[in-house]
């Protein structure tokens, strides 16, 4: 158990999920049926079906249920419950979530036996046996009458003498001692969601609520403040206030379309890593979109990533011989995939050549797009989609460049997100490792393994990352270094990747001659410094809210002339700023002046630069600076001169 699960204020949000479906029960629904209830980031959730017994008014509006149910978990919080801990055999367990009418935690409890489980852990909520009779007149009696039940049946299972049972819960911990250790003050009910039971989507699909929990009511104040701003600075409000990208159902969900402000955006960001490879001895190649069948066998994705993947699709006939019914011959099949990762691409293209030990370290780079396979309720704005774009790498290298070549990725990668405007301070790091406890759903063998896990903890090592080690959570190929950054509100975002491979080498047969003439195989490291285009514009919307730095955004100055008869002025301020390779545009609609103003404010241009009678004949503009509100005059020159170098120097 790591010391974040065993703190106070985690077991004070896992008692809290505990005291919000009692509080439902108490006066809501005492037959509620129970899924799973954790203590996670920033607060709790618990999942729940509402039973036949539940106050059929009240639960049809989220707001009375919320209101409801925070008004009785402070209640339960004041009332100082104990949370008591005990073991029951299996038998007994079962015995008691049959009597407690828990369908759901019943089959934990069955799942647990079945892998050997003899004793399993039940949590209990007492209060003063005397304070027990104000719950009779205060909460539904089916409920009273339970619980009544329930502790004399826990009374042959430990000493209740003197204790009223409210909640019953199989449990693993850990809780409060009491629930006193909980402010009152520092958490609230936050949203309703759906959750499949056991997230699996066969399944039934239950009610979710979240709650949000701090260790004082102003931590809480500061993080309502903070989602407060989130909200503000939702990409996919701003992707679309912007005029950035838009999703189409005709198109298929998941699959942004570009529209050309973000297209222009995207377009700079890719002129940018262009840049960054070429001067980092990258080279460059293209791969197609969907790959043989026989590839991702040989890969193993086939075997070991097809949750993620679509479906083959037949390409030995077209769309019309399908239609009208005919069947493909053996021989003529051909099954396609569409690409998850370009990876085995790469592969080939290494194949297409022999190699030499002087021909390594290869570092080869593409901005490819891949489809994964995303369930429709997981898809969300431009962060979770089904088709993106990577900005993949892989490099090979000889055993003894391996660490130099982590090494100069890492580099690499913090270079990207300073030049972006993030600090190595706001980047976590997360060594993802292979779960001990289930080796079969990875490939490879253990001293592989091994050589390659301690290899990538040691670069991590070397250059003090701010690193946490995660095991189970390793691609099937090979361990990898994770890298989140945090955005201006303090929010994690996972972007880039490294990840070292010792399993493609070996399925592909790669190969080079050494320096002794034998043949010997390359270590391979896959890459990604964005993680995807897609994903990172939407956090970089996110983090400036939309008010991009200058070499950033997609319109960087709007030309906005204060009456028509200068709009040929204005022509010639936008003609010299577009041969600077300026992104500029001409405001010459038939709004309002003020209007105008307003609108290029609303699109947060950074610089709206106003042409009148005066700058004309003095040869100036008048400009606006839309992040410091500042207003200035500047002759022509000297201002396409600056915005150029801002332009060329990237500044934030």
């Amino acid at each position: 158990m790591s010391n974040q699960e065993n703190s106070l204020l985690h077991n004070q949000r896992h008692s809290l999920a505990h005291i919000m479906v009692q509080a439902i029960q108490r006066l809501i629904d005492p037959g509620l049926e129970l899924g799973v209830g954790p203590a996670i980031e920033n607060g709790f959730y618990h999942d729940f079906l509402w039973s036949k017994q539940a106050d059929q008014e009240l639960i049809k509006a989220e707001e009375s249920i919320v209101k409801t149910t925070f008004k009785e978990m402070q209640r339960i919080v004041k009332e100082n419950q104990n949370f008591l801990y005990i073991e029951l055999p299996g038998k007994e367990t079962k015995e008691l979530l049959t009597f407690l009418g828990q369908p759901y935690t019943l089959e934990l409890c069955q799942d647990l036996t079945k892998e050997g489980e003899t004793k399993l852990g039940i949590y209990i909520n007492t209060i003063n046996g005397q304070a027990a009779e104000k719950l009779l007149a205060h909460t539904k009696p089916e409920y009273f009458k339970k619980y009544q039940e329930a502790t004399n049946r826990l009374a042959k299972h430990t000493d209740l003498e003197g204790k009223f049972v409210t909640f019953v819960n199989m449990c693993k911990g850990p809780h409060v001692e009491n629930s006193k250790e909980i402010p009152v003050d520092a958490f609230v009910l936050d949203k309703f969601a759906g959750a499949y039971w056991k997230w699996d989507s066969n399944n039934i699909m239950m009610t979710r609520i979240y709650g949000v929990s701090f260790e004082t009511k102003e931590e809480l104040k500061n993080y309502q403040l903070m989602m407060e701003e989130a909200k503000k600075r939702d990409h996919r409000v701003l992707g679309k206030k912007l005029s950035l990208f838009a999703f189409s159902e005709n198109v298929g969900l998941g699959l942004p379309l570009w529209l050309p402000k973000g297209a222009g955006l995207f377009r700079t960001i890719e002129d940018f890593w262009n840049e960054a490879h070429r001067k980092n001895w990258y080279e460059f190649v293209r791969t197609p979109h969907i790959g043989n069948k026989k590839l991702w066998e040989i890969s193993g994705h086939w075997g070991f990533y097809s949750e993620s993947m679509y479906p083959p699709m037949e390409a030995g006939q077209t769309l019309e011989d399908q239609k009208a019914g005919k069947k493909v011959n053996e021989a003529d099949s051909e099954q396609y995939l569409l690409k998850p990762m370009n990876c085995p691409f790469h592969v080939e293209i290494y194949k297409a050549e022999p190699k030499s030990y002087r021909d390594f370290p290869l570092r080869r780079c593409e901005t490819g797009t891949v489809y994964r396979f995303e369930k429709k309720g997981q898809l969300g704005g431009l962060t979770r989609v089904r088709g993106f774009t990577q900005d993949d790498a892989h490099i090979m290298c000889r055993k003894d460049q391996v660490e130099d070549e982590l090494q100069r990725v890492v580099k690499f990668i913090l270079y990207i997100y300073e030049s972006f405007g993030f600090k190595k301070e706001d980047v976590k790091v997360y060594l993802s490792l292979r779960d001990p406890k289930n080796t079969k759903k990875y490939a490879g063998n253990d001293e592989g393994w091994e050589l390659t896990q301690n290899v990538l903890k040691k670069v991590a090592d070397d250059m003090k990352l701010d690193y946490t080690t995660e095991e189970g959570e390793a691609a099937f190929y090979g361990p990898k270094l994770d890298f989140k950054v945090k955005d201006c509100l303090g929010r994690e975002w996972q972007c880039s990747t490294l990840q070292f491979d010792f399993n493609l080498p070996e399925r592909f047969d790669m190969t080079y001659i050494n320096n002794k003439w034998e043949e010997e195989r390359p270590y391979m490291l896959h890459r990604a410094l964005f993680g995807s285009f897609e994903r990172f514009i939407g956090v970089l919307i996110e983090h400036y809210a939309g008010a991009f730095p200058f070499w950033l955004a997609p319109e960087q100055i709007r030309i906005v002339p204060v009456a028509d008869k200068f709009v040929d002025y204005a022509d010639n301020v936008y003609n010299k700023l577009k041969d600077k390779w300026i992104r500029v545009v001409v405001d010459d609609s038939a709004d309002s002046f003020s209007k105008k103003i307003r609108n290029a404010e609303l699109m947060k241009v950074p610089y709206i630069v106003i042409v009148g009678e005066k700058e004309e004949s003095d040869s100036t503009v008048s400009v606006r600076v839309y992040k410091t509100k500042e207003q200035l005059t500047m002759k022509f020159d000297e201002f396409v001169n600056e915005k150029v170098r801002e332009n060329e120097e990237r500044s934030l």
